[in-house]
């Protein structure tokens, strides 16, 4: 059996009104070069833009002509690292580096730019420090790896969450999956658990057979034409 799951973020796309403040922040704060800065494919009058962690692993920005200003704490954003934030919203996110060292770094390089940051603190599984970035954004920078789940699986949270000790095996050890020879068709949109559009649109657009998404709603062409 195939031991098959996602490895890693290819790119985490976070929503703004200001490109070019998240562009400098992201840049200049934390060092990381830009990667892309263009029309989103498919989506009128919305920039998008991309910074690179690792060279596959990027932060991505999506200014769209609609995208509101507004922040409601504890709403829209979370405000800290532990404060509530509707669901299904991004509570905070954490970028990785290999070594206390590093970590120590970055901090120094963060405030050498007039951004305060509290930390490193000492998680036990991870050492992570935390600042604020451009129109909310709760951001985090550990280190750190290969968890326990021996030692940081909580029986009492496990059992406040609903689970019982045989889902939890199966949390902990996930199936794993053999693709067959053909591929699986698309489960009936009124079996489908979550839509990613309103209803009738994700009805619609999930009638779609792949190989006609792929062929027309591709777009593989650079803004700009490099030689060589």
């Amino acid at each position: 059996m195939t031991v098959l799951h996602p490895r890693g973020v290819n790119h985490l796309a976070l929503s703004t009104t200001d490109m070019k403040a998240q562009l400098q922040f992201w840049c200049d704060v934390l060092g990381c070069p830009l990667k892309a800065l263009y029309w989103m494919h498919g989506v009128d009058g919305c920039y998008h833009g991309f910074v690179e962690l690792a060279p596959d692993s990027y932060v991505a920005f999506v200014q769209h002509p609609e995208n509101g200003k507004e922040i409601e704490w504890g709403v829209s954003h979370a405000g800290s690292p532990g404060g509530p934030v509707t669901a299904g919203a991004m509570q905070h996110v954490a970028f990785h580096v290999d070594t206390i060292d590093e970590l120590l770094a970055l901090r120094d390089r963060i405030r050498s730019r007039g951004v305060q940051v509290m930390g490193p603190i000492d998680h036990g599984f991870i050492q992570s420090m935390y600042f604020a970035g451009p129109e909310g954004l709760t951001l985090e920078i550990a280190t750190g790896s290969a968890i326990d789940e021996r030692a940081w699986i909580d029986p009492e949270v496990t059992g406040l969450c609903g689970i019982t000790e045989a889902e939890l095996a199966e949390l902990v050890s996930p199936a794993a999956y053999e693709r067959p020879e053909a591929p699986v068709p698309q489960p009936p949109f009124a079996d489908a658990p979550f839509h990613m559009y309103p209803p009738e649109r994700w009805k619609e657009t999930m009638s779609v057979p792949d190989d006609v998404m792929w062929e027309h709603a591709s777009e593989t062409t650079p803004p700009v034409q490099v030689e060589g």
